[in-house]
């Protein structure tokens, strides 16, 4: 494949990540749910501290990007 298209491809599939990115974040104040608040996410309060760990988030953002890695994948071969 000539390198000018391989290139070409590349960068369109960056930008709609870009875009997907972008709008996830302008919208994101909106949207039902919060990222690092999610329902599942850990979180301990006690008298003299307290303990937070998203393991939900952590999932769902594994999920999404070895989705996104799988499809750049695709496309490559």
């Amino acid at each position: 494949m000539e390198p000018i298209r391989e290139i070409g491809r590349v960068t369109l599939i960056l930008g709609v990540v870009l875009v997907g990115i972008g709008t996830l974040l302008y919208f994101g104040g909106k949207l039902p749910f919060r990222l690092g608040r999610l329902p599942g996410d850990i979180y301990v309060q006690g008298r003299h501290g307290s303990f937070y760990f998203p393991i939900v988030t952590c999932i769902l953002l594994s999920v999404a990007l070895s989705l996104i890695f799988w499809v750049i994948g695709h496309f490559r071969r």
